[in-house]
């Protein structure tokens, strides 16, 4: 399988670590808006400028997509899901199903596969929270994020107008988690499930009221949250915050017994020391997954609700049902 990357950031390099631990899979280029000569990558593959990149049409199999979910990925994906079987990690929920229909019509035009919203949440996380449904249908589904640095919130707050660098953190609210837990059932809004905290460097001469009204009332990000700004300097952010932390927790608590008598909790937890490079895991299983079903035939755009979890694997059907059913 032959993998191209399209953005050399901490998403870039997470799958290009992904890649190596992979037998099955060979990274045969990286693309980047940057001067190619100005990039230093970990292995022999090819570093090119994007504008370069309908020359590989018929040297990848699947072109693996890291950039951001605000503005990158919303062009990038329908652009290229015309000319390659491709993986993106778009990230913003309430836009997915317009970002779906802009690559599946793609996607479905130049004959290839489009799978998107692939990662931790969306992604293993729909998952979880849909065979839970399925499972226990009466009930209540709940998930919590973090505490962790959100990769897609940090990159909006970065692409605010005077903003040199930033990192946010998602907080979930201690008591509300003990409430799920607890089966108690709880009715929670947006607001009380988590509260968000960003550490921001301002470029000099930038409005720092202005800055923090712009993060609070950014949709689909901080709007609805609670939502603390701290700015500190450039040396503090490096100190302090160069990790990329993440996790949390997919629940659901559902009844069963003809009187509803019984209680059940279904938990689904991830702990990460790298966001970006478990993210690129799952990319790149999921990259498996489109050469499998591009080589079938199918066409048009995936999400992780499409793919069955046989296509994630190296092993065969055979394999599978010997070691691991």
């Amino acid at each position: 399988m032959r993998i191209g990357i399209l953005g050399y950031g901490n998403l870039g390099r997470g799958v290009e670590s992904a890649i190596a631990q992979n037998a099955d899979a060979e990274l045969v280029a990286v693309f980047t808006r940057r001067a190619p000569e100005s990039l230093k990558i970990n292995s022999n593959a090819k570093v090119l400028n994007v504008s370069e990149i309908e020359n590989w049409k018929d040297k990848i199999d699947v072109l693996i997509l890291c950039g951001g979910s605000a503005t990158d990925l919303p062009e990038q994906t329908p652009k290229y899901a015309e000319m390659f079987n491709v993986v993106d990690s778009f990230d913003t929920h309430a836009k997915i199903p317009e970002h779906f229909e802009n690559v599946d019509k793609a996607a479905k035009k130049g004959g290839k596969i489009g799978v998107i919203s692939v990662g931790w949440d969306p992604g293993m996380f729909s998952l979880n929270r849909m065979y839970a449904n399925a499972i226990l249908p009466e009930g209540n589904d709940y998930t919590f994020w973090g505490r962790g640095v959100s990769q897609g919130h940090s990159d909006a707050i970065r692409r605010i107008e005077g903003v040199l660098d930033a990192k946010q953190y998602t907080v979930p609210v201690e008591s509300a988690l003990e409430a799920v837990k607890a089966c108690k059932n709880p009715s929670l809004s947006t607001r009380e499930k988590h509260t968000r905290e960003c550490y921001v460097v301002l470029k000099e001469g930038a409005d720092a009221k202005k800055v923090e009204e712009e993060i609070k009332t950014m949709p689909n990000y901080f709007a609805d949250y609670d939502t603390t700004v701290h700015f500190i300097s450039l040396e503090e952010l490096k100190q302090n915050h160069s990790k990329i932390p993440h996790g949390g927790f997919v629940f659901r608590c559902g009844k069963t017994g003809l009187n509803k008598e019984h209680n059940h909790i279904i938990e689904y937890n991830l702990k990460l020391d790298s966001n970006p490079e478990f993210t690129s895991s799952v990319l790149v299983a999921y990259a498996r997954a489109a050469f499998k079903m591009f080589k079938e035939g199918q066409t048009g755009c995936k999400t992780v609700f499409d793919v069955a979890p046989a296509y994630l694997s190296p092993k065969s059907g055979e394999e599978l049902r010997k070691t691991m059913l």
